[in-house]
């Protein structure tokens, strides 16, 4: 019996500076992507959020899954900056992340330079 196509979650098992962004996604080691992202210890993850949705804890819930690997959280909140909801700043806090929302190109750069810097940064990008 012949399988169709099987449709796995977008994930990237590494670290990767981001290359470029615009039109909807981001390019990184060799790949592009459509949509946000979710840029982890663990990897490159699709993050189901796009420009103007309510930040929900729920929708952070992997970066809080990896919470001792990560100090400082960039949200990229699309072309303009939106605070972070009060719960989810206080949730993120609680889990000893400090968390930084900027627009997604400011996020970009930022998450690009303490990359390299070694530092334990994590960046949820919401795609332009």
């Amino acid at each position: 019996m012949a399988k169709g196509i099987e449709m796995r979650e977008a994930h990237f098992p590494g670290r990767a500076p981001i290359d470029a962004y615009g039109n909807g996604g981001f390019r990184f080691a060799d790949m592009s992507h459509r949509g946000s992202v979710l840029m982890l210890p663990s990897g490159i993850y699709g993050w189901d959020v796009a420009e103007g949705d309510p930040l929900t804890i729920e929708k952070f819930r992997r970066v809080l899954d990896e919470a001792q690997a990560i100090e400082v959280l960039l949200v990229g909140t699309g072309r303009e900056i939106r605070p972070l909801p009060a719960d989810l700043k206080a949730t993120l806090r609680a889990a000893n992340i400090s968390s930084d929302p900027m627009n997604t190109g400011a996020a970009v750069r930022t998450y690009n330079v303490m990359l390299a810097e070694s530092r334990a940064v994590a960046a949820a990008l919401i795609a332009v």
